[in-house]
């Protein structure tokens, strides 16, 4: 056999032991973060639900999903494993990093627009109107160079 015609069976082989062995990295990390849980460990779970973990059993956990509400969930079924901070920044909104005593922030976004703005018109445009804008429309147009014109020298 001529080795040229072997060439691509031997990276296609070596490219399936590749992947699979990342794969397996990636199982093993999985099974690592999922022994690391301990009750009152917040986690994620596959689904995107956030929830702290009140008790472990061989191949499921029993998670507390709000105050008084608890859920049984296999070990497969959790995504992450947060920590602490992290946990509490995005179930209860705590974000030590923006607590700035005195800030004010406005009820709605009129204190945030410039003033110089035109307001827009809502009042239906006349057929004069719509001339006049037509117009300064040719205009500004005579004034600058028409479509295809370029500066090249």
């Amino acid at each position: 056999m001529n080795p040229v015609t072997l060439l691509p069976f031997i990276v296609l082989i070596g490219a399936m032991f590749l992947m699979t062995r990342s794969a397996k990295k990636k199982q093993a990390a999985a099974a690592a973060m999922r022994n690391e849980m301990q009750p009152g460990t917040g986690v994620r779970t596959i689904g995107g639900m956030y929830a702290t973990v009140k008790e472990l059993h061989d191949d499921t956990v029993l998670l507390e999903v709000a105050p008084g509400v608890h859920a049984v969930y296999a070990k497969n079924a959790i995504g992450a494993v947060l920590d602490d901070a992290e946990y509490n920044r995005i179930v209860h909104g705590d974000d030590p990093e923006l607590d700035v005593d005195g800030a004010v922030v406005p009820d709605d976004a009129s204190s945030l627009t410039e003033a110089d703005h035109a307001k827009t018109d809502l009042v239906k445009k006349t057929d004069s109107d719509a001339d006049a804008e037509a117009e300064a429309a040719d205009d500004k147009k005579s004034e600058g160079k028409a479509d295809g014109e370029a500066d090249a020298k």
